[in-house]
């Protein structure tokens, strides 16, 4: 499948997606996005695949945010209509049976924030920057930036970033919980294959479990959260990576997963 706005590269069992406008700053306009959910849908299918890198052409940024030469004289029916595209597609990434790891390259603003945010795990360059700048445009956060924001840093630190439109450097980002570890520019993506491949080496079945439970039960209360776990870890047990795994830990071997 071929693809105008994106790269899509496969290095073994590791797919890297790179959003490639660079000369828009790798904004993501309407046909940006429309390629973004084709690629998902054709990673999301591959059960040979173990994890997804997501980066941004270019030094400058990983995706400056959406495309506003796009948007700004969207009607209001279709701005509603491109907020629920956005909101498809990172939705598609949270939920894609692999893990997704965000390599933040530079600018991660508006969309681009919420987009890293829609991902597993987010690692950022030490030049990284992060924000939900939309206030500035008089506009709120339209693909769920209103939403992960505060689950992932709280909501008053959520509040102050998404009503200041403030922009914050990859430290603060670390710091407040955003991103997961800061690298230099250069080690970024070696650093963003090396833990999908760590990654890689696990039980299959059991990240894409290990996921579920995670995803599903944070949207459940904790009861039925756990109650959750507790189905998808009993699950676990008619798969034949369970047998081998725990038959390798007795035999002190290391265990050969075929994610069945």
């Amino acid at each position: 499948m071929s693809y105008e706005n994106i790269l899509l590269e496969r290095e073994g069992a590791v797919a890297v997606i790179t959003v490639n406008r660079p000369k828009a700053l790798n904004a993501l306009n309407a046909d940006t996005l429309k390629e973004l959910d084709r690629a998902f849908d054709e990673l999301g299918a591959d059960k040979s695949l173990s994890a997804v890198i997501i980066t941004g052409a270019g030094e400058k940024a990983f995706v400056a945010g959406a495309d506003i030469a796009f948007m700004k004289d969207l009607n209001p029916v279709e701005a509603r209509n491109f907020a629920l595209l956005g909101q498809a597609v990172l939705n598609k990434i949270e939920n894609l049976p692999q893990p997704v790891i965000a390599a933040v390259n530079g600018f991660a603003l508006g969309g681009g924030c919420e987009l890293a945010m829609a991902c597993d795990i987010r690692l950022a360059s030490e030049n990284a920057r992060f924000g939900q700048p939309e206030v500035n445009l008089g506009v709120p956060p339209g693909f769920a930036g209103t939403q992960r924001l505060p689950r992932l840093v709280g909501k008053g630190r959520a509040k102050e970033l998404l009503y200041t439109g403030d922009m914050i450097s990859a430290d603060e980002a670390y710091r407040i919980g955003l991103v997961n570890k800061v690298y230099p520019a250069a080690e970024l993506l070696p650093a963003a294959k090396a833990l999908a491949e760590k990654i890689g080496s696990k039980g299959p079945v059991a990240i894409r479990l290990t996921k579920s439970a995670v995803n599903q039960g944070l949207e459940m209360d904790a009861a039925r959260g756990m109650a959750y776990e507790a189905e998808v870890f009993g699950l676990s047990f008619a798969t034949e990576d369970q047998k081998e795994g725990m038959g390798a830990f007795l035999e002190k071997r290391k265990a050969e997963f075929k994610g069945k």
